[in-house]
């Protein structure tokens, strides 16, 4: 961590200042120094800081000014005192007001370090404990990429070879479909699993807070910036930052989010500095960007720098022989929220009539649809008769093939292909009952799946 933490040096004698910057800076650490408590506590609200090493006493304003000042801040800010021999009492107190540490003068350089490297570990832990905490939550309600079709063994491929590397990635589908969740596997997959993992959504704040919780601010940035706040991109250190429907991001953030693509400089708003981090970009989204790059409404050079890597996710309606599956992986996890529900399993018959719907909700909408009959639930097996209300009234006959065919002149092939699709699901994914029924052998239900699907990714 020492390669990109920044330290503030805090004495108002000038050369103890110079004495410890040269050393620290040499280890690889940023060290600003301010030569004073007035100073010290105007560069803290201008710059965010990993560490502060104040001496404790200054004229004017001394060292417990600067760390009450710091921990208003910053509450997580590490603040390491140094005191001549006779004021260890003062430092017990500081450490009481909520010091990292103090060491006495005259000092040896190697304590210095030691104790340094201590507070900076500790803010690690903090905030890895924390990142794990939100990870533990997320991942208990999404769950994990579930499917077998085609479609997604070749998805869980590409995951597999672009996990490891740095690059930025794109990943493109509809509302729904669980980008985010192959974020995560991209995250879980590769080098930087041990690190944090932290995602917003782009349309969820609007331009000004968007700003605010990606590049963080510094106290008094703006009205109701009370404290300072790190942002996003410095929580990512180390790891990954999911910018989910990155279509709708504003032209104004999307140029500040250049600068972080290529230099890994982030500066917070009201600072007067920037610092370096080191995080890998996932940005997702259901917008063809390459039209709004030509209608100007969204960056064509940080289009061409997230667009280094693209993953695909395909909506529901073409990996049906998954329903199923995502069935059962639902209706496990909303028994286990609910476990006062009498449900246990869905018929065959509502199996196939949910793999027939046009789910443009995607996985998200089916998700939701499961939750709701297990909650409302009142038998052990859910039935067709328990399963029509809750569909809209108008999905038994539009997502039939030959509807399509009956409103325009489609492809033979097309249709054929359509028609095998929607008859596996009707059986509930089950190809050998397909077969039977279509007077087919089933090993052609597999060679269309084949030679149809490729095309389609």
């Amino acid at each position: 961590m020492s390669s990109r933490a920044r330290v503030l040096v805090v004495d108002d004698h000038v050369e103890m200042g110079q004495m410890l910057k040269e050393p620290l800076t040499d280890d690889g650490y940023k060290v600003d120094i301010a030569t004073g408590g007035a100073d010290a506590i105007a560069q803290l609200r201008a710059r965010v800081y990993d560490a502060v090493l104040c001496d404790l006493r200054m004229q004017d304003v001394d060292g417990f000014d600067v760390l009450d000042a710091a921990r208003k801040l910053d509450p997580d800010l590490p603040v390491v005192m140094m005191t001549a021999f006779g004021g260890v009492e003062s430092a017990v107190e500081a450490m009481k007001r909520g010091a990292f540490h103090y060491f006495t003068k005259p000092f040896r350089l190697d304590e210095v370090r030691l104790s340094l490297e201590r507070a900076l570990e500790q803010r690690r832990l903090r905030t890895e404990h924390r990142t794990l905490k939100q990870q533990a939550a997320d991942r208990g309600g999404l769950g994990a990429l579930v499917g077998s079709s085609a479609a997604m063994r070749d998805l869980y491929a590409l995951i597999e070879r672009v996990a490891w590397s740095g690059a930025p990635v794109l990943v493109r589908g509809e509302s729904g479909s669980g980008k985010e969740l192959v974020a995560r596997a991209l995250h879980f997959e590769g080098t930087r699993r041990a690190g944090p993992f932290v995602a917003v959504n782009c349309t969820a704040l609007p331009h000004a807070l968007l700003e605010s919780e990606l590049f963080g601010h510094v106290k008094g940035a703006f009205t109701g910036a009370t404290t300072a706040r790190r942002g996003l991109f410095v929580e990512a250190d180390g790891g990954t930052l999911f910018l989910d429907e990155i279509g709708d991001m504003a032209p104004e953030l999307q140029a500040r989010l250049l600068r972080v693509l290529e230099d890994g400089e982030v500066r917070a708003v009201g600072a007067d500095g920037s610092r370096t981090v080191d995080v890998r970009v996932v940005a997702a989204t259901h917008q063809d960007l390459e039209t709004r790059v030509k209608e100007g409404r969204f960056r064509a050079d940080v289009f061409y720098r997230l667009n280094v890597v693209t993953l695909r996710l395909p909506p529901l309606r073409e990996r049906r022989e998954d329903i199923p599956a995502l069935i059962e992986h639902f209706l496990q996890q909303a028994k286990a929220r609910n476990p006062r529900s009498v449900v246990q399993r869905f018929s065959p018959e509502t199996l196939a009539a949910l793999g027939a719907l046009p789910w443009a909700g995607n996985v998200r909408e089916l998700e939701n649809l499961v939750q709701r009959l297990v909650v409302l639930g009142s038998t052990e097996v859910v039935d067709l008769p328990q399963l029509r209300p809750h569909l809209p009234s108008d999905t038994s006959q539009e997502n039939h093939p030959l509807a399509a065919a009956q409103r325009t002149i489609i492809p033979l092939r097309q249709l054929e292909t359509e028609y095998i699709a929607w008859a596996v699901a009707r059986c509930g994914g089950n190809k050998t009952k397909a077969a039977e029924l279509l007077g087919i052998d089933v090993s052609t239900i597999h060679r269309r799946e084949r030679a149809e699907g490729n095309p389609q990714r």
